[in-house]
């Protein structure tokens, strides 16, 4: 597929911000997809490649956030691996099986959804008052949120690290810094595993999925850095700020 200079810049910059985004806040294909298919990608496929574009990114960042990443109270580093990257591969593989009209129909209303539970995901653990004892009914309840939400990630990319806040939040983390580590470790496993299996099936193109991923290594390990630095609720600001952003947009799409 051949693209103008002007197209190529377009990509490049999407690739470097999404980068960035996906570093403090997620939604980072709010800049790849809509590029990708302004350039004339069919969307199915815009998604697998933009998704290949923003990998080294996830691992920069998570990188970046490494003097905070820790392990969940109920589940150790290797579970949250393993589910992160069985997860990452069933919806990979629902995603190859979805036309992409389809595809199209559904990503505004999984957008909104990861949009409303960070936004409220604070007042449902005031209402609640969840109990901060750690037992295995809370281990089965993190685990198989988790991997309900990478079976997301693999599926759909955009709003990847939304979806991962609010199901952090959700469940008790409160350390925006701890959050960010877990978010961009799970989504570089569940990515990685995702885009094998996009790779498997041909859904990738790999000329443009190359050029913007070293734009968007470059912003997220940069914007990684920078976001440890700013208060928790900028960050959470930008979070909804972005997901509503997000949603409209795939909604008038």
């Amino acid at each position: 597929m051949d693209h103008s200079i002007a197209t190529w810049a377009i990509l490049l910059v999407a690739a470097f911000l999404g980068g960035g985004l996906n570093a403090i806040a997620g939604g980072g294909s709010f800049f790849t997809f809509p590029a990708l298919v302004y350039a004339g990608v069919p969307a199915v496929v815009a998604n697998a490649s933009g998704t290949l574009a923003l990998l080294p990114g996830y691992f920069a960042s998570t990188w970046g956030y490494r003097e905070d990443l820790r392990p969940p109270a109920t589940l150790s580093m290797g579970t949250l691996v393993a589910i992160s990257l069985g997860g990452g591969a069933v919806g990979a593989g629902l995603l190859l099986t979805t036309p992409d009209d389809v595809f199209r129909a559904i990503v505004p209303w999984l957008l909104l959804i990861a949009t409303l539970l960070f936004a409220v995901g604070p007042w449902l653990l005031r209402r609640f008052k969840r109990d901060s004892t750690e037992n295995e009914a809370n281990a089965l309840v993190q685990g198989f949120t988790l991997a309900v939400v990478s079976v997301y990630g693999g599926y759909f990319n955009g709003g990847l690290g939304i979806v991962l806040l609010a199901a952090f939040s959700l469940l008790g983390h409160r350390d925006i810094n701890s959050m960010q580590g877990l978010k961009n470790l799970v989504s570089s496993v569940l990515t990685a595993i995702a885009v094998s299996v996009y790779a498997f099936g041909g859904a990738i193109l790999w000329r443009e999925a190359l050029v913007m991923m070293l734009a968007a290594t470059v912003g997220g390990y940069v914007m990684a850095r920078v976001g440890r630095r700013l208060p928790s609720s900028f960050v959470r600001a930008v979070v909804i700020i972005t997901g509503a952003v997000m949603t409209v947009l795939f909604f008038r799409a």
